[in-house]
């Protein structure tokens, strides 16, 4: 599946010169990278009494699918919020170069989805903690996040009022 990357917008930021005449969006394919090449993303969910719960996690971005999918224990307090509250906000891992993602999270109940996602989740680390990771993967809660809107930011002075950029996604 191939989906259709979103069109960039300036983000509600003109108190900070974003959208002025020099602004020019960002490709899709900026963000993209940086979410595919992130090795620690950082993953925000929320329970039902609204406390935010910020973790770094390893996860996988899908740029053909526009998905993320990160893995934890079923009794992790992100799988037990997402539970209550599948709305979360992800993040890569840079402060400069910085991708935002919000959206849904459903935990995975497909087991040929679970296993596309722990193959690519084999590829990308496995090589750092052994071929048994996949097993591992397996074994856990495997979310998914369907992003409905991104943010991105180049926090170099030359680059931030003229390049942060907004998505909405389909």
């Amino acid at each position: 599946m191939s989906a259709t990357a979103p069109l960039g917008e300036p983000p509600a930021m003109s108190d900070y010169g974003v959208g002025g005449p020099d602004w020019v969006a960002l490709p899709w394919a900026w963000a993209g990278e940086r979410l595919a090449g992130t090795r620690n993303y950082w993953v925000v969910t929320a329970g039902t009494d609204g406390q935010p719960h910020a973790m770094p996690v390893w996860g996988v971005w899908h740029d053909d699918e526009l998905r993320f999918v990160f893995s934890c224990s079923p009794n992790a307090k992100k799988a037990r919020n997402v539970a209550e509250n599948p709305r979360v906000t992800v993040t890569n891992g840079d402060t400069v170069e910085a991708v935002s993602l919000q959206g849904t999270a459903t935990l995975l109940t497909d087991p040929q989805r679970i296993e596309t996602w722990v193959q690519r989740y084999a590829a990308k680390y496995a090589a750092e903690v052994g071929d048994d990771f996949a097993d591992f993967m397996r074994s856990h809660a495997v979310i998914e996040v369907v992003p409905t809107v991104a943010f991105a930011m180049i926090e170099r002075a030359d680059e931030f009022s003229t390049r942060a950029t907004r998505w909405r996604f389909q």
